[in-house]
Parts: C-alpha cells; structure tokens; sequence
C-alpha cells in the first residue's frame, strides 16, 4: 500500500451507504445479496460455457469471458462491503482497505473500458473484414489484447493513486458514499486537491471518450456493411451478434459518464451513488442474461451445458 503524508492522522473512514434507507437495512440486503449471487453465478456461467464448449472458443466469446470474469471481481471489491452496511451498520472501513478498494475499483473500471473498446474492434474486423478476420484475430492476440487491457488499467491507476497518496487526511471521516471512490474519498482531504482532480478528470475525460470513440466509429461501419449485405436474413444474423454488446456498452457508458466526466463533483455525490449502484450491481446482474438470451449460438451451447450437467449426475 502507498505510503501517506505523516501529517494523515486518520485511521479509519466511514462510509454513509444510503441513509435515508438505512432503515431497511435487512430488507435491503436480502434483495442486494441476491443480486450479487446472480450477477457472480450469471457472470461465472458465461466463462464456464465458453470454456467448455469448443464452439465458442473463438475470439468473440473470449473477450466475452474475460469481460465476465472482471465484472465478478468488479462487483465483489464492492457489494460485500455493502452488504455488511445493510446487515450490521458496519460502516467503518480501515485506512489500507479504502485505498485498496478505490486502487482495485478504478483498476477494473479502466480494463473494462478498454476490454469494451477491443470486443468492438473484433466484432468491426469480423463483419467488416471476414477474409482478413482468422489471420488477423488469432488466439494468441486475443490473449494479448486481454493481456494489454489489464496491464494498462494497472498502469494508469497506480499512476493516479501515488497522487492521491501524497494527499493527508487529518479532519473528517466519513465517505458519502456506499464505496471508496477517488471523487468523494479526495473531498476529505485537508491538503489542496486541484491536481488530482484535475489529473482524474482528465484520465476519466480521454479513458471514456477514446473508448466510445473507437466503439462509435466500429459500429458505423458496421451498420453501413450490414445494410449493404444482400438479404434480410444475413443482415439479422450479423446484428444479432452485436446487439447483446451493445446493449452492455449503453448500460456502462451512460452511468460512466454521468459519475465521472464532470470537473466538479461536489455538488453531486448523492446522485453519483445511484449511478454507481447501477454501474456495479444492475449492470453485471443484466450482462449475463442479455448475452445468453440475445445469442443464438450461447442460447444453444447453454442449453447443451445444462442438458450435459443433468447427465452427470
């Protein structure tokens, strides 16, 4: 863990979680716990099928896994936390722990995005240039661009955290927030923020839109090969393979950019809470179900994975 200014006197935060509700707490976690288990079961099924079906062991599918497997530890740095705040009013969290959390939480954010960027180039490469796509999209560059995605969210996070820990924290404590977010965690700080914010902004800024950016213009192209393909049929069956992407890429850019592309936050951590809830517990619950109810060839390799388990037993 990054070492802070000897002037940081405080050992612990606290975490607000949802106030107004907080008397609820037991119903709240129910409803929360179950979907956490959805999204965590949801998101492990996907890997499991693409890996045992050799069907979908192509680079589509793939990416999909990867982007599952970090959607489950996207939301377990987060819900668990959470769920203690529902059940015990456990608010407080260690020194270490909430920068770890934001160090781990903005880490995944990041490959996310550029894991999100890199399924939008495949699916451009495979509509757009089928001849090319085999030689080109190998299994080792698919390993490779999943390599690099996580590499740079690692990169790029450590570089902002060694600014964050040169901030001291020496008045209040307590996070509005249900996470440790690098927004309301640099509010409290009582040394001068402006370069931090200023950094995030601007790595927020250039992460998001550069990622849509690319998304944006693989799709255009795609749309316009779909539209000049020479049956209604062809052109149903290649949509039909973007669309569950698309769907996902709209979910966790809206509340993306709502959350972070703003200079100042200040005045807009309460609705910044509801956003985050969005982005780390409806979104994944809803991944697993768009991509196995919206795909023909994962409804299939589901059905057989399911029909094979009931054998085994």
């Amino acid at each position: 863990m990054l070492k802070m200014r000897n002037e940081t006197n405080v050992e612990e935060f606290i975490l607000e979680g949802f106030p107004a509700v907080q008397h609820l707490g037991k119903v709240l976690f129910v409803v929360l716990l179950l979907l956490y288990l959805l999204s965590v079961i949801g998101n492990i099924l996907i890997v499991m099928i693409v890996w045992m079906d050799h069907r979908l062991q192509i680079p589509m599918y793939l990416f999909l896994s990867g982007f599952s497997f970090l959607e489950c530890c996207f939301t377990t740095s987060v819900i668990p936390k959470l769920l203690a705040i529902f059940l015990s009013g456990m608010q407080t969290i260690s020194f270490a722990a909430c920068f770890t959390q934001v160090f781990v939480f903005i880490s995944l954010g990041i490959t996310d995005f550029f894991l999100i960027a890199v399924m939008s180039i495949d699916r451009y490469m495979a509509i757009c240039n089928p001849l090319h796509y085999p030689s080109i999209m190998t299994m080792k560059v698919c390993f490779f661009l999943i390599l690099y995605c996580c590499s740079m969210g690692i990169i790029i996070t450590t570089g902002l955290m060694v600014k964050v820990s040169q901030l001291s924290f020496c008045d209040s404590n307590i996070i509005k927030h249900f996470l440790c977010d690098l927004g309301p965690l640099t509010k409290l700080s009582c040394s001068d923020t402006s370069a931090v914010e200023s950094l995030a902004f601007v790595l927020a800024l250039v992460i998001i839109l550069s990622s849509l950016t690319v998304t944006i213009i693989c799709y255009i192209n795609i749309t316009i090969t779909i539209m000049h393909l020479p049956s209604a049929k062809e052109r149903q069956k290649a949509f039909s393979t973007c669309s569950p992407h698309l769907i996902v890429l709209s979910l966790m850019y809206g509340s993306c950019i709502f959350i972070y592309i703003k200079p100042n936050q200040t005045n807009r951590l309460d609705t910044n809470r509801e956003a985050a809830l969005m982005n780390t517990v409806i979104t994944p619950v809803l991944n697993p179900f768009i991509y196995i109810l919206r795909n023909k060839q994962f409804k299939l390799a589901f059905r057989d994975t399911v029909y094979k388990m009931k054998l085994l037993r």
